[in-house]
């Protein structure tokens, strides 16, 4: 290990300065006896790629388009009718050359088609997209060799194990991708040094050998880490939404070096430097451009708006626009042909920036630079049109003529071999890096063992000996009743599988598209290493609960019945597994495995007997694990010496444990436990190689459709070919200037910009302190003895009406800190100083109805339209004189203003996964916080160079954090407010024209180094303001700030502004929130509203889910109820409705958890906002579900009820869908209050599940209340299950006096004496069913008003 440092040491110390030393030392030994590194040419000739996608609002996914497009989807495959989709074309017949040894940049404005070329150019295409034309490699066409080995694609998500560390996940991607052809290179060369006798440089030799070698990754992955700049957090988890891991930026250079350790040599990639300040990108475009230049790979990167500097390092520019190429070529001659079409870059602008923005119909005009000529609209197909005559396109397309040649292809250049290292070494891979997963999620284990302790010591509580007789077969029933209890915990165990499964498998797909492994490497290591957790599972809960319930105690009965819980536990998580693989989604695979469950439950042989079982579902029976295991079990104890006493020869000679079997339908055969181990055996075999398979055939699901509107079509068509179709409308309108000069004016720029009045109002702050609880981990390491950590050290300032400030510093400076204390949106930690609003002290109250803050995080309803969110901003936020008709001007004239006017029908959709892109989201956060018409606006990072300006200048105050801003979005601000890591401020103060008064002060300070012409003044600043550069000019920025008549300045003015002007009055708003209680709980419900009907994936789904149940049910259970000659057929009809009832009840509850979850995230920012309180929301929340559970309950009720032959009296039919109804909606509400009261939908679901599966031991099925222990049957009482049946029972079965069982005990007698369930207790049954319908929805709504776990 160490060794291995020294030699990276000693090799490269700086990745900046001895990289490059270091790579021409590798290509200088290679060279020195004539081998050449193998280069790669990528040609694409006439590539097309066409998509199908719904135009309109058929693609917005609502309740009633979820079952059309589905039907309608069956319909067109059979070829009945068209689909309704249309063409799209993403990239139009374009033809290009990536060439080796060269860096080349792809540049577009987002919507171009980048991703979908560099998708095409590493032949990792979506399969269902039309693709024509040829892309080749060295003249190879894509099937002649392996392209997903031979280029890298690096895509723009990232896709991480969340538990390893950013090393082993580095190292495990090097382990797989093995080590190409750098082996056989390495002994070709020492043969040619032996003959030649050169001695080879000695640290060279080994590290050459060291990465040619398998086994040997660790050298190439500590050279990565170098070079990304890793090394600080290699040994830190990755980390995902639960664990805390490392930072964004971080995760990006990881998906960056993933690939990087493999011997791919052409790389793609897809906008790595999301998240990065631009050192970063710089130095690590810088080491790969090295290794391009030196060792001849491929480069084609894309970025976005990179800093001039980076552009600076590429050769080549690819630049595409609405799916054409509008330029390919060297970057010197970029701007030449631009300016050759009349438009010219401005001075202090970035170029990059510029060719971005050329090419678009909003911006296009600002660059014309032909002053005697009127400007023109030039669309995409002019440039590309122009670029073929221009010399750079003649050249290229000469090239494109000449044909490669073949012969000249290096041997090693190309890959043939599908994976990367042999079967059986990819195979430990996969094992090592399971186990390695195991060990991190024990916790996961553990909690589940604990689980099953609990549960444990219920079962052999109330199962308890003392209480269990063996007298009659009634007896026998709890024992059946007991012995199923345990198998079915078992197989609701494996239920935690698959939610673990699905959370693994986009990192699956992604690494097994890159053939990182096949699927059964991947799927052996997770079937094999469960087996030993299962083992010990079952011996926990056999170990507790055998002996104690009092089943037979025989030793090899014992073991008999342990083997049997193992089977079915391995059956259980097998089969968890391969649905997770078969659903991919959550709320599919939720849905999938409840299916699963029901018919292995209700099939299994024990709530509803063999002999019941209509014939066209007898083959169900056969086929469902549980019925073998159920068969066996039964088997095992009831022939057992226990149960071997014949108790009343009158009516029967067999022996006890027979007439159970028999009462049961259970088969008396001994032979049957051992046909059962073998068939579960079959099973676990079967369920994990279709596992395998499934994961192989299967890809993940789509990304949702995308809804295309007919603006969209329409714009792109424009700016592709100039046509002037009716657009202008959508547009601004230009008009000619009077003064002949033929320059373009934007009609009415002043008046645009927000017709509401408003006040406008100062902010200052003096002396502003923040601190937090000092980390416990930091007080145990010895760094501090300090009680408090203060992220803020006094800062000073004062925002202004009409001006921009601009909040800036390196990351860690406490920039969103201070926006948080300002907008009072702190939930802990301490605040000291003054806080002043126009003179008068900040109140929280009515600050907030005065102030907007577009957070960092863009969070809003997914399932919403653009407009909608806008809509209902305004509608709580803006005062109540404002009637709606005015709100609706106002909420359209904010979105021309931040350009999402073409996106307003667009649903809003989750981040990274549909809906808005990352930037479109920005600015829809923006815009939700103008349509509320503050006086002050914070905001964090508003990415895009937005034109915050039109609000600037209607008067309010605006601050922005900036994270690398170009130059000219820099120079849009006014003022600087300048922070140096640890909270303090160094420069606060005007920029000046070209940041003149900025530069002047920095470069007053003696030491200070001069800024380069035309270098941007934000970048500058930051570098000159490093600690490192405080540490060698031997000053504090702080403190000179400080000494500064800046300084005195600012303190003068922020005492002026904090003393009220003459004749105004302080802040005053006669309620808290704008709206009224009414008001607000119309406008939730509104917006829940459109969540729902937009949302089928839960509605529609459930409504489905339902539907089929209930025919499931209905056809299995068909008629039963009018049979109730024995009492094996009361057991059945109650066995229907306590299957139902926990069924479709636990789904309610399950899938409502992670709806609830993201609304509640939205929530906390909306309450911060000041736009509702907690009680409308919740009131919201929870009426939006009474209709959707009536329809279920009406759904399922008239199926069941007809199907299944229950009495047809109007009384007893209201009494079964008013217990259903309820029914439904206590399990809805209690998901809603787990959630509520934990901090996010994993956690809840797991506590969920524990209360689950005791309200399953205690409703009164498996045990009925007269048999339980007096010391748990007050248990019996608080559980709503138990009450549900007591109705569902008593109201069908309660009265019937005029029909006898098989030994002459009266219906209504044997129902108050079995189950003690009384007819004339209805009311009682009905207020309790009520009460927890009610409690549990009190309870969600008082926990969202009281808890908040959300951590400021």
């Amino acid at each position: 290990m160490q060794e291995r440092k020294n030699l990276i040491e000693r090799l490269v110390r700086t990745a900046e300065e001895d990289n490059e030393r270091f790579l021409l030392k590798l290509r200088d030994r290679m060279e020195r006896v004539g081998i050449d590194n193998p280069t790669i040419e990528v040609r694409f000739e006439n590539l097309n790629i066409e998509a199908e996608a719904y135009v309109g609002n058929r693609g917005v996914p609502t309740f009633t388009n979820f079952f059309t497009n589905k039907i309608m989807g069956v319909l067109s495959a059979m070829g009945v009718v068209s689909s309704g989709k249309r063409p799209i074309s993403i990239l139009q017949d374009i033809s290009g050359i990536i060439k080796p040894g060269r860096m080349s940049l792809l540049l577009g404005p987002p919507g171009s088609g980048k991703t979908s070329l560099l998708l095409a150019l590493s032949g990792k295409l979506d399969s269902t997209l039309k693709v024509s034309g040829r892309v080749t490699y060295n003249g190879h066409d894509m099937d002649e060799f392996v392209p997903q080995r031979t280029s890298a694609y690096i895509g723009q998500h990232d896709i991480h194990v969340g538990e390893m560390t950013v090393r082993e996940t580095l190292k495990f991607s090097a382990r797989c991708q093995g080590v190409g052809t750098r082996y056989d290179m390495l002994t070709e060369l020492s043969r040619r040094e032996k003959e030649a006798n050169i001695k080879p440089d000695p640290d060279i030799d080994v590290y050459m050998k060291a990465i040619s070698v398998e086994g040997q990754e660790s050298v190439v992955t500590d050279y990565i880490l170098k070079i990304l700049g890793l090394e600080i957090c290699a040994d830190a988890m990755v980390g995902d939404s639960m664990i805390r891991g490392i930072s964004g930026g971080q995760k990006k250079r990881v998906t960056t070096g993933e690939m990087l350790v493999g011997p791919a040599k052409a790389l793609f990639m897809d906008e790595i430097s999301t998240g990065l300040d631009s050192s970063t990108t710089y130095q690590i475009i810088n080491s790969l451009r090295q290794s391009v230049h030196i060792l001849g790979g491929t480069a084609l990167i894309a970025l976005l708006q990179p800093a001039p500097e980076t552009y600076e390092l590429f050769d080549d520019i690819v630049l595409l626009s609405e799916g054409q190429i509008v330029y390919q070529g060297p970057r010197d001659h970029v701007l030449e042909f631009f300016e050759a079409m009349g438009f010219k870059c401005p001075e202090r602008k970035g170029v990059a920036d510029f060719l971005q923005e050329v090419t678009s119909r909003k911006d296009q005009h600002q660059y014309w630079c032909r002053r005697d000529e009127p400007y023109r609209y030039i669309s995409v197909n002019d440039f590309s049109e122009a670029f073929k005559a221009f010399h750079v396109g003649r050249k290229l397309g000469s090239e494109l003529h000449v044909p490669f040649d073949r012969s000249t292809n290096h041997p090693a250049a190309l890959t043939t071999s599908k994976y990367g290292i042999s079967k059986m070494e990819l195979l430990r891979a996969c094992l090592s890096r399971e186990w390695l997963l195991m060990k991190r999620n024990s916790f996961v284990y553990i909690f589940k063992v604990v689980q099953l302790i609990i549960l444990g010591s219920i079962a052999m509580t109330v199962f308890l000996r003392t209480t269990m007789h063996r007298g009659t077969v009634e007896d026998g029933v709890i024992f059946l009743g007991a012995m199923f209890l345990g198998l079915v915990t078992h197989l609701f165990n494996g239920f935690a599988e698959l939610a673990m499964s699905i959370a693994k498998l986009p990192i699956f797909y992604k690494q097994r598209d890159l053939l990182f492994y096949p699927s059964w490497a991947y799927a052996l290591p997770t079937w094999v290493l469960k087996i030993p957790i299962s083992f010990l599972e079952c011996a926990v809960w056999i170990g507790m609960t055998y002996y104690v319930i009092g089943f037979d105690p025989n030793i090899e009965r014992f073991f008999r019945h342990y083997l049997l819980l193992v089977l079915i536990s391995q059956m259980a998580s097998g089969l968890f597994r391969l649905l997770a693989a078969l659903g991919r989604e959550m709320v599919v695979a939720d849905t999938f495995g409840a299916f699963a469950q029901l018919i292995l439950l209700i099939l299994g042989g024990f709530l509803i007997a063999r002999d019941n079982i209509k014939k066209w579902w007898i083959w169900g029976y056969w086929s469902s694990p549980l019925m073998y295991a159920q068969n066996a079990i039964a088997n095992n104890e009831f022939l057992g010496h226990s149960w071997d006493k014949i108790v009343d020869p009158a009516t029967s000679n067999d022996t006890l444990g027979v007439q159970v079997l028999k009462a049961r339908g259970i088969f008396v055969d001994p032979n049957w436990y051992w046909i059962g181990v073998g068939a579960l055996l079959g099973y676990i075999m079967l369920f994990n190689i279709l596992f395998v398979f499934f994961l192989d055939w299967l890809d993940p699901l789509g990304k949702g459709q995308t809804v295309v509107s007919e603006e969209e079509l329409k714009e792109k068509h424009v700016n592709r070919t100039g046509e002037n179709v009716e657009m202008l409308q959508l547009g601004t309108d230009y008009q000619m200037s009077p003064n002949g000069r033929g320059e373009i004016i934007r009609a009415d720029t002043r008046r645009r910009g927000m017709a509401l009045p408003f006040t406008p109002l100062s902010i200052t702050f003096d002396n502003i302190k923040y601190s937090v609880d000092m980390p416990q981990e930091m007080k145990d390491q010895g760094i501090t003895t300090e009680d408090r950590l203060l992220l803020l050290k006094g800062v000073s300032g004062a925002f202004r009406p009409g001006v921009l400030t601009a909040l800036m510093g390196v990351s860690g400076a406490g920039k969103t800190t201070l926006m948080d204390v300002l907008a009072g949106r702190k939930t802990g930690g301490y605040i000291e100083g003054d806080i002043s609003v126009s003179g008068y002290p900040k109140k929280q109250e009515t600050f907030a109805r005065i102030a907007g803050y577009c957070e960092q995080n863009d969070i809003h309803s997914p399932h919403v339209t653009v407009y909608e969110s806008l809509l209902y901003s305004a509608w709580l936020r803006l005062p109540k004189e404002v009637d709606s008709e005015a709100r609706k001007v106002f909420v359209d004239e904010v979105m021309e203003l931040v350009e999402l006017t073409s996106l307003r029908g667009a649903l809003v959709g989750l981040p990274g996964v549909n809906g808005l892109s990352t930037e479109q989201r920005k600015r829809l956060t923006i815009a939700v916080e103008l349509v509320a018409n503050p006086s002050i606006i914070f905001m964090d990072e508003p990415t895009s160079g937005l034109d915050v300006r039109n609000t600037v200048d209607t008067g309010r105050t605006v601050v922005c954090t900036i994270h690398q801003p170009s130059i000219d979005i820099f120079e849009a601000f006014d003022e600087l407010f300048l922070m140096k890591r640890g909270g303090e401020e160094i420069y606060v103060g005007p920029l000046g024209r070209n940041s003149c008064h900025l530069i002047e002060y920095f470069e007053g300070i003696r030491g200070v180094k001069k800024i380069k012409d035309g270098y941007n003044p934000a970048t500058w600043m930051l570098e000159v303001s490093t600690l490192a550069q405080e540490d060698i000019l031997g000053i504090n920025f702080a403190e000179v700030y400080r000494n500064s008549d800046l300084y005195r300045r600012n303190k003068a003015l922020i005492s002026e502004l904090s003393t009220p002007p003459p004749g105004s009055t302080d802040l005053y708003f006669p309620t808290q929130y704008s709206q009224s209680f009414l008001t607000q709980c119309m406008a939730c419900l509104w917006k829940q509203h459109k969540s729902y009907w937009r949302n089928p994936s839960y509605t529609a789904t459930r409504i489905f889910f339902t539907t089929v149940i209930a025919l499931i049910f209905g056809t299995i259970f068909l008629d039963l109820g009018k049979k109730i000659n024995t009492r094996q057929d009361l057991f059945n009809s109650l066995g229907s409705m306590y299957a139902a009832v926990l069924f479709i009840g636990i789904q309610n509850g399950q899938t409502v958890q992670p709806i609830v979850d993201v609304e509640r995230t939205v929530f906390y920012r909306e309450k911060a906002a000041g736009m509702y309180s907690a009680l409308p929301y919740a009131y919201a929340q929870v009426l939006i579900e009474i209709p959707h559970i009536f329809l279920q309950t009406i759904v399922y009720g008239l199926i069941v009820y007809s199907l299944i032959g229950f009495d047809w009296t109007v009384e007893k039919f209201c009494w079964y869908i008013f217990f259903m109804f309820f029914t439904f909606m206590y399990f809805t509400f209690y998901g809603m209050m787990a959630v509520a009261m934990t901090p996010n939908s994993d956690i809840a679901a797991i506590v969920s599940t524990a209360f689950y599966a005791i309200w399953n031991i205690f409703a009164g099925f498996l045990i009925p209340r007269p048999r339980m222990p007096i010391w748990w049957r007050w248990y019996s009482w608080a559980c709503p299950v138990a009450w549900t049946l007591y109705g569902l029972v008593a109201s069908q079965f309660g009265d019937i006096t005029d029909v006898k069982l098989e030994d002459e005990e009266i219906v209504k007698d044997f129902v108050n004496r079995f189950f003690g369930f009384y007819h004339d207790d209805l009311g009682y049954v009905a207020t309790a069913v009520v009460g927890f319908t009610a409690l549990f929805a009190f309870v969600f709504a008082f926990s969202i008003k009281v808890f908040n776990f959300q951590r400021r």
